[in-house]
């Protein structure tokens, strides 16, 4: 059967759309598939295990296409003939959505219906595409741990290598459903392994370096979803809204104004991801769009950023605090990104006396000026790690003076556990993303201790599911080190390519000092031997 894609569609009985289950969605179909090749003649059957297996050790094919029935299979069989080299056959396994998001009542579909309308279509180019597939990952795969071990060595390379799969995996990238427009695309992300919101903006902020790195595009898309609902005027609490939906796929917004109250925490983030996108990409009619919609929140961070009222922050495991050193730090590099984006220098102006009231006047501070304090102004003996400095770095803002950067690597160096430095003096363990974050800021022999202590958590083998960024890294509370806790395929672990965002926007596609350029032009064994060298 020449040119024959054999494609078996898999559905739930009664499906529920919008829905999902254990994290497994309750409607769409599962899709087995394959295609013929010249060199093999592709066979296919469905129906009882028992007749299937018996018929294809009789005659070496499948054949049948039975009714699915309880405990029934679907069968897919390349016969290759006579093999006299080294012959493949391609197989496909997927899940097919059509209503993929429900996004403020209207259904958005996958990006890949603008060009592939239906599943048959989809499946046959995908198995097609196979080749020129694998060139590109392989080239992208090269192109990722030369410039990641050029930053920052090998076993940085690992890390971020290990990561980029699952910063992607958890988006949507969607069209409408009725028009299949690629003019109205939104990005929607999934809140893994916690309480399943959508487009959480404190999970776009600590993954956005690898979008950064990779497509800032992505930064703006992700967000969009989010300011056009702001726009609307549905959400009128005076601080930015903590998700689009509080349960995956639905983007239906809180029109009841019960989002997660993050105040400080999501209108520092908003500030901070809209200058990222336009630094990287120069698009300054998004900014022209939004910036009326951003003032208030910038406003709303000058007004709340010093006496803080008890709230969460992104690390909301931790419980709430007032007067949190860290969030006012985002508060601070918040109002002076507001200012750089803008051109209005009165926000520039006052988030640099904010710094300086933290820093210089030592209102976060201990005493002795070593490190920031979790709170102010009683200072308790404590401290947490102050990653909300990054973008200050990242984005060349100067915020705060280089001598802030010299106090904290000097000071986390000497905090270290087993496994990395905790989130804060209460906790025993650590967030991989912030730390990566706040390695990127630290002198070169610091950084790398942190580098070195996430890729031993890393590879340490006290774990058997994916990369989990929340993980106890000391014993000196009692806990096994090394352990992962409750976060897994988060998208956060985008935030590991923070070392890399340094290097510029879209730097994986640049040149970056010390890595080795790539040919224009590979094939598979070009690939296998440079990865070789590495």
């Amino acid at each position: 059967m020449k040119d024959t894609t054999a494609i078996f569609s898999l559905g739930i009985n009664n499906p529920t759309l919008y829905e999902e289950r254990d994290d497994m969605a309750t409607w769409g179909e599962a899709i087995f598939a394959s295609r013929s090749t010249p060199s093999s003649k592709l066979s296919f059957a469905s129906g009882k295990c028992e007749n299937i297996r018996s018929h294809f050790i009789k005659t070496g094919q499948l054949n049948g296409n039975d009714p699915w029935l309880p405990g029934g299979i679907v069968a897919l069989s390349h016969d290759l003939g006579i093999v006299t080299g080294s012959q493949s056959v391609r197989f496909a396994v997927g899940y097919v959505r059509e209503k993929a998001i429900n996004y403020l009542g209207a259904p958005y579909t996958g990006y890949y219906r603008a060009n592939y309308s239906g599943t048959p279509e989809a499946v046959t180019y995908f198995l097609d595409d196979y080749q020129d597939a694998l060139r590109e990952s392989l080239k992208l795969d090269l192109e990722l741990s030369t410039k990641a071990k050029a930053t920052a060595g090998q076993k940085y390379a690992d890390i971020v290598t290990l990561s980029t799969r699952q910063a992607y995996g958890a988006i949507d990238l969607t069209i409408p459903n009725d028009s299949l427009d690629i003019d109205n695309t939104l990005a929607f992300v999934k809140e893994l392994s916690s309480d399943g919101n959508l487009n959480t903006v404190d999970v776009i902020m600590p993954a956005f370096p690898i979008y950064y790195v990779m497509n800032p595009d992505y930064i703006r898309l992700l967000l969009e979803p989010m300011m056009r609902y702001l726009a609307a005027g549905r959400w009128r609490e005076p601080y930015v809204i903590h998700d689009m939906g509080s349960h995956y796929p639905n983007a239906t917004g809180h029109d009841n104004q019960q989002a997660e109250p993050m105040p400080i925490e999501e209108c520092g983030n908003l500030m901070v991801l809209a200058l990222a996108y336009v630094r990287a990409t120069g698009d300054r009619e998004w900014v022209a769009e939004y910036q009326d919609i951003m003032r208030p929140y910038a406003d709303y961070l000058v007004d709340n950023g010093v006496e803080i009222a008890e709230q969460l922050s992104s690390n909301d495991a931790a419980g709430p605090l007032a007067n949190e050193t860290n969030l006012a730090i985002k508060a601070a590099v918040g109002i002076k990104a507001f200012g750089q984006l803008t051109g209005l220098t009165e926000y520039s102006r006052i988030g640099k006396e904010r710094a300086d009231l933290f820093f210089n006047q030592r209102l976060g501070t201990d005493q002795q000026k070593t490190h920031f304090v979790l709170q102010y102004p009683n200072k308790p003996a404590s401290w947490k790690i102050p990653y909300n400095l990054y973008p200050d770095v990242l984005l060349d803002l100067d915020t705060f003076p280089p001598e802030v950067h010299q106090m904290s690597s000097a000071f986390f160096k000497s905090v270290r556990g087993e496994f990395g430095v905790p989130l804060d003096s209460r906790q025993d363990w650590a967030k991989s993303d912030w730390n990566m974050w706040l390695a990127a800021t630290f002198e070169l022999d610091t950084r790398n201790e942190f580098v070195e202590d996430l890729w031993t958590f890393m590879t340490n083998g006290k774990h058997n599911w994916p990369f989990s960024d929340r993980y106890v890294a000391t014993s000196a509370k009692g806990a096994s080190p090394g352990v992962p806790i409750l976060c897994r395929a988060r998208p956060t672990v985008g935030g590991h390519f923070a070392l890399m965002a340094l290097n510029g926007p879209r730097s994986l596609w640049g040149t970056v000092p010390g890595a080795m350029e790539l040919p224009n032009t590979m094939d598979e064994e070009d690939f296998e031997t440079q990865r070789e060298e590495l």
